[in-house]
């Protein structure tokens, strides 16, 4: 089925997709958008996030995106992307629980199919390569072409991780080949960092822990340090990516603070870790080699209730 076939007699769109959107969840979002925009000019279509990095204005239209809350706007068809629960469309839930008919677009394992039309692909790479299915591929131009490869490229980690598979690097040669800069999108999106959050990883990555015979590694961040260097909880994505890398380790764990005593924890694994499983006991979710929950709990019962459960599958 193509995007065409779900919108049907549809007139009215809207669009959105998880909150604290990542590179995925806005390169999915402004392709759809920008591809309806291009090919669909009968359409009325909105695209709502939270927030959005600067870094992403880079992409065309990204101006286009509402940040505003629900406005009472009842949609013909609203579409979710890279969302893997309904409580992750944030601020956003209210106009997909009024639309007439809902689409969901997403590629998390932990995902139960809450629309009235699914299409996930839990082996994917990204939402963003799920979504390329739905759409022509001689009706994309560079204005969907790279949206689509940066939402490819955040999500596997610049083609280094697991999910990459051969159908992922065609789809990327193919939005090469529509026009997409590669080192722009990649530099400008992806690797590019303030200085603020350069001082913070290197801080955080000096007082990792590596336990379990080396097995497991965990970084945490505190709210007194982020006051210190001057960030937010969005400039500590890319911590993660930072430690993971450890030769000989197979899980990499962040954990930063949300509340005096509620942490974020994030999940990283590379060859037979089923995160995703931790994760969901939890009552978070995400994908067998990336996931992240929730936890309400001082710091050091919070990484030790974490390790306990890591732990299990090592």
């Amino acid at each position: 089925m193509k995007i065409n076939e779900i919108i049907g007699d549809a007139k009215t769109i809207g669009i959105a997709g998880h909150i604290k959107p990542d590179g995925d969840c806005v390169g999915s979002c402004m392709a759809l958008y920008n591809y309806l925009a291009k090919n669909r000019e009968d359409l009325d279509v909105h695209v709502y996030l939270e927030s959005v990095d600067s870094k992403f204005g880079i992409i065309k239209n990204a101006d286009c995106i509402d940040t505003d809350s629900y406005d009472g706007t009842v949609f013909d068809l609203f579409i979710s992307l890279d969302t893997a629960s309904l409580d992750r469309l944030g601020q956003n839930l209210p106009f997909f629980e009024n639309a007439k008919r809902t689409a969901c677009v997403d590629h998390h394992k932990s995902n139960s199919g809450y629309a009235d039309y699914n299409y996930i692909l839990p082996d994917a790479s990204s939402a963003s390569e799920v979504l390329y299915d739905l759409l022509e591929d001689d009706m994309i131009d560079k204005s969907v072409a790279e949206p689509l490869y940066m939402g490819i490229a955040h999500d596997s980690g610049v083609f280094r991780f697991q999910s990459t598979s051969p159908k992922t690097m065609r789809i990327a040669a193919s939005m090469i080949e529509h026009g997409v800069d590669v080192n722009e999108i990649l530099e400008e999106t992806y690797y590019r960092k303030t200085y603020a959050q350069m001082m913070i990883t290197a801080q955080i990555q000096a007082n990792t822990k590596l336990v379990m015979d080396g097995k497991c590694i965990y970084g945490y961040c505190t709210t007194e340090m982020m006051e210190k260097y001057g960030v937010t909880t969005g400039d500590l994505d890319i911590v993660i990516s930072a430690i993971r890398n450890v030769d000989g380790v197979e899980v990499a764990m962040f954990i930063y603070q949300l509340d005096e005593n509620k942490f974020k924890v994030s999940l990283r694994s590379k060859k037979y870790v089923d995160v995703s499983e931790i994760a969901v006991s939890f009552g978070g979710g995400g994908h067998v080699r990336a996931a992240g929950f929730d936890i309400e709990a001082n710091l050091e019962n919070a990484i030790n209730t974490v390790l306990d459960k890591i732990k299990e599958q090592i």
